[in-house]
């Protein structure tokens, strides 16, 4: 179908003048007139077009889009007031609600969700139209000029198609239909409310994830595995690798995906259609090598969660499966002769059974490849976490639509002038236009659903840094067939005008962001938590800024400064008075608190009037009694022998040292004679051998007791080596002093005897 036609049938009747005038640009461009082919285009023409498309039609379209998305907005924070005002409090208690006003409400909502609908499909048909107008200009008229690159960029910058765009709305939306609908069906059980709008839910053997999908820029790729590799081992993904257990290469996976002429199935999937479902064959490494084939459907379903259905099939019966002339039967006979349950032979037929017909009905056949390198990351026996980064991602065209020069023979399912070769990214060898290469690298994380379980806070972390930026949406069959079919194919999806954009982000203006975003998301909810009541909104609405954000001097703190002063309102005026002073002491000692004060140290020691007073009204909650057992006390007393042996091998040393100093000691003390300095230090030896003996016996005991207490006090204790090594080194330098002086005194004692045998010589005293 011409996307003329198209424009026209997807045009919403009040907006008809606001559209892209398509069919007025085709006529400069001179499309439909054959008699001008011989006519040559001039520079004036060139600006002619070039004015009417960027400065007419692109103004005219974004004006629009920006007047409609701030009316959205608008009307929405109205119809959210209205919800606020409607909210139960003392003097209105929640039966004063009435059914009425939450059906007018409702019926608001669906008016700007209706709208909202139409809009998307606004900018997505105008943003189709700037793109193909751009192509055609390029291919009929661009010898001199190429204006499709800068279309792209002034689409990025004019944020068309952009799906960060409505994620604030739909999210504001979701939260005042689930207090509506909780309140018109208070019969019914209510569903927990699911604020993550923007991500798929996936069913894999029975179990629930939700799958989070970022681009990673290249120069942000190190960081993040290096992020991820201090939580998560890295993972050998696929048989082949393990079977190569030195190998440092990630795996190669190739997915072959199904589409018919019209690409029905893209069409289904960029709409969202219900139960739209995609196909694909998918192995890992290189063809040639004989690896596990899996033909694979996934299928979405209304409520957005995912489902896989899949089976193993051999490279020797795919076209005859693809065709209808194999329905699996040598499979069948095999899982029979296995001794298989009937029931696993039953699903495996009813699966080979619905995959077959959905390729027959559909007319699908190979369409397009996707080529691309995998890192996964997961704990072993452990797939709460799984995270998979896609890199080296290439898309190639495997179709037959040109029959005269088809991409792909149509007798094979596969092109074999890439798999003979085994041609590996990034595919330099074939025609550069039937390959597309994303810039960036693909990061999925799927987390399993448990109930009442948080993420972790490093994931968290991870998906609201600057290294990633999200894509919730994003698929390597969508992307694929809008990369390499745009002629083809009528609807392009949002993600598109990202491409041109530098997802590049400061660290603190990305923080600061989601700071932002998430206090604006918990003032909503706690908004709608109140209005449900019943302590909804302690749990829907808690959020508390980080020091550096810019949230906390916001509106978040003024809110709780204002309930803080309603409810001293509502004190006596004795108790007010006893709040103001014991704050005015806290805020005095916290101004003088500085380093080197006791209460800076160890700030329970803080002497102010209000921490006294705070330790002694310290008091429990209603039913909740002091435990008698701490918990880490509580249950049998089970230590690792390496612990126990940990005692004894530090008890061991210190009676080394024992040893070797009484050693010495006994030496020095035997050897001494009458040398009285020797005899002194021989005991001052024995006695550092005794105290560390003593202090290694001691300490001995009290680890032992430590342990079998499951004290949480530190095992280690410098009183004993620092006492040890301070006496040794007294010994040492006595020893030396006194061995000095009396070496000294020996000196002295012969220069004189010399002396009087020079004056008075032995021969004449004689």
């Amino acid at each position: 179908m011409r996307f003329g036609k198209t424009l026209r049938e997807s045009m919403y009747g009040p907006w008809k003048e606001q559209y892209i005038d398509y069919g007025k640009l085709k006529t400069m461009l001179r499309e439909d007139r054959r008699e001008d082919e011989d006519v040559p285009w001039t520079e004036d023409d060139e600006n002619r077009f070039c004015d009417e498309v960027f400065n007419v039609q692109l103004e005219k379209v974004a004006r629009f889009q920006e007047r409609i998305v701030s009316g959205l907005r608008e009307r929405a924070e109205v119809a959210f007031d209205k919800l606020k005002d409607m909210a139960p409090s003392d003097d209105r208690p929640k039966s004063d609600i009435t059914t009425a006003r939450l059906k007018e409400l409702k019926a608001e909502l669906d008016a700007v969700t209706n709208e909202v609908k139409e809009l998307k499909k606004y900018s997505s048909a105008n943003y189709t139209g700037f793109l193909k107008i751009a192509k055609k200009h390029d291919r009929k008229r661009g010898d001199r000029y190429k204006v499709r690159p800068m279309m792209r960029v002034s689409l990025s910058e004019r944020g068309f198609n952009s799906e960060q765009a409505y994620s604030p709305l739909l999210t504001k939306l979701s939260l005042m239909y689930y207090a509506i609908n909780q309140n018109l069906d208070e019969g019914e059980q209510g569903q927990p409310l699911d604020l993550d709008l923007e991500n798929q839910q996936e069913v894999h053997n029975g179990e629930r994830y939700t799958a989070h999908k970022f681009w990673i820029h290249t120069d942000n790729l190190l960081e993040v595995k290096t992020a991820i590799l201090r939580h998560l081992p890295s993972l050998i993904y696929t048989r082949q690798a393990g079977k190569e257990p030195d190998g440092n290469e990630d795996p190669k996976i190739t997915s072959l995906y199904f589409d018919n002429p019209k690409f029905e199935t893209y069409n289904r999937k960029v709409d969202r259609q219900v139960d739209a479902s995609s196909l694909r064959l998918r192995w890992y490494g290189q063809l040639d090598s004989q690896p596990d084939i899996f033909l694979e459907q996934k299928i979405v379903h209304e409520n957005g969660t995912s489902e896989e259905k899949k089976f193993h099939i051999k490279s020797k019966y795919i076209k005859q499966f693809i065709d209808g002339e194999y329905k699996m039967e040598k499979t069948v006979q095999k899982m029979e002769r296995q001794g298989q349950t009937a029931e696993a032979i039953e699903s495996f037929k009813t699966t080979v059974e619905e995959i077959q017909n959905l390729i027959i009905k559909n007319k699908l056949e190979p369409i397009l490849r996707a080529n691309y390198t995998r890192t996964a990351f997961q704990k072993p026996s452990d797939d709460r976490v799984r995270i998979s980064i896609d890199t080296d991602i290439a898309f190639i065209r495997e179709d037959t639509l040109d029959r005269d020069r088809p991409c792909r023979d149509p007798q094979e399912w596969h092109r074999r002038d890439i798999d003979n070769s085994n041609m590996s990214y990034p595919f330099k060898n074939i025609n550069q236009s039937e390959v597309s290469r994303f810039p960036f690298a693909l990061l999925e994380i799927k987390l399993r659903e448990e109930g009442g379980r948080k993420r972790p806070r490093w994931i968290e972390d991870l998906m609201v840094s600057h290294l990633v930026h999200p894509a919730p949406r994003f698929s390597k069959f969508v992307h694929g067939v809008a990369s390499l079919f745009d002629d083809y194919v009528n609807h392009l999806p949002l993600w598109l005008s990202d491409l041109e954009t530098d997802i590049r982000k400061d660290p603190q203006t990305a923080h600061d962001e989601e700071e932002q975003r998430k206090a604006q998301q918990a003032e909503d909810a706690m908004v709608v938590g109140s209005f449900l009541g019943g302590g909804a909104a302690a749990k829907m609405g808690s959020y508390i800024p980080t020091t550096s954000s810019p949230v906390g001097k916001s509106y978040l703190s003024e809110r709780a400064a204002r309930d803080a002063r309603d409810a001293r309102a509502s004190l006596p005026p004795t108790a007010v008075n006893s709040h103001d002073d014991d704050m005015e002491d806290e805020g005095g000692a916290t101004q003088n608190r500085g380093y080197g004060t006791l209460s800076s140290v160890f700030p329970g020691f803080s002497l102010s009037r209000y921490s006294r007073a705070k330790r002694q009204r310290a008091q429990l909650p209603e039913g909740v009694t002091k435990p008698e057992v701490w918990l880490k006390n509580a249950g049998p007393l089970q230590v690792e022998p390496k612990v126990w042996l940990a005692n004894e091998r530090t008890f061991l040393k210190w009676q080394h040292i024992c040893i070797l100093l009484g050693s010495l000691a006994i030496s020095l003390y035997t050897a001494a004679g009458e040398n009285f300095i020797a005899e002194c230090m021989g005991i001052a030896y024995i006695v550092i051998a005794v105290m560390a003996g003593v202090w290694g016996y001691t300490m001995l005991h009290r680890r032992r007791d430590m342990i079998m207490e499951r004290s949480g006090k530190d095992f280690d204790n410098m009183i004993g080596p620092l006492a040890v090594s301070a006496a040794l080194m007294l010994a040492l330098i006595l020893n030396f002093v006194f061995s000095y002086q009396a070496a000294f005194a020996r000196l002295e004692g012969s220069q004189l005897f010399n002396e009087t045998e020079i004056v008075f010589p032995i021969g004449e005293l004689v």
